[in-house]
């Protein structure tokens, strides 16, 4: 069997075992664009109180986060570390949106996905992964997310080497639903993007717990077993 054809399994295997999961922890588009940027090298608890200092301040929209002095912005992201090179990230995203579309991220998303994934690309703070979390939860379009949790779970089982790159796991996994009509719509991305984190926190983390992980069948052998 296929590289490809053994992710899908993995994919349908997940779905059976844990369901559709309709997953992204925010509340607008704009919310989704800051825990982006706020959630790279950091735990997502850290986010959460940073996006809980944000809406108190009520610094959730583009107009505020234009607004606000870069220091005071500095302070309200703390909790979610690196606050000086995600503040002036944050402010060069919406000078960004304010010139390229008016200020509004739907003009934003009604952009074709490969021109707003280029000039996301262009802005400092933005690699791959948060391009495409911002193109698949705040704009709506189809686009993989490759994560640490799809990177262990691909090399763990032998879909590609440990030092594959972002873009060839990313055409591992467009390949492995190529053929699937569902798999055009943003929902089936999403949902395969939840189901890997699930199973990444559940199993797949720093170290594995293949005891009892949805996904053990495919193993040849466990990985270091531990128990939960």
């Amino acid at each position: 069997m296929t590289p490809a054809a053994r992710l899908r399994r993995l994919y349908h295997r997940l779905l059976a075992a844990y369901g559709p999961q309709q997953w992204w922890p925010a509340q607008t588009p704009f919310e989704v664009v800051i825990g982006a940027y706020l959630t790279q090298n950091t735990s997502w608890l850290g986010v959460e109180r940073s996006i809980q200092n944000l809406v108190k301040n009520n610094l959730l929209t583009a107009e505020a986060i234009r607004a606000v002095p870069i220091e005071t912005l500095r302070e309200h992201i703390r909790p979610s570390g690196y606050m000086i090179r995600k503040a002036a990230a944050l402010k060069a995203f919406v000078a960004f949106l304010d010139e390229h579309y008016s200020g509004s991220i739907e003009k934003l998303a009604a952009d074709s996905p490969e021109v707003a994934r280029e000039r996301l690309l262009a802005l400092p703070g933005v690699g791959p992964e948060t391009a495409d979390a911002i193109l698949l939860y705040a704009l709506h379009q189809p686009a993989f997310v490759v994560d640490e949790y799809l990177r262990r779970i691909v090399t763990r089982h032998g879909l590609v080497h440990d030092k594959a790159k972002y873009s060839e796991i990313q055409r591992l996994a467009v390949s492995s639903f190529r053929r699937d009509k569902a798999a055009e719509r943003p929902g089936h991305y999403n949902e395969f993007h939840a189901l890997i984190v699930n199973a990444g926190k559940l199993h797949c983390g720093p170290k594995p717990r293949c005891e009892s992980c949805p996904l053990a069948f495919d193993l040849e052998r466990p990985v270091n077993i531990t128990r939960a």
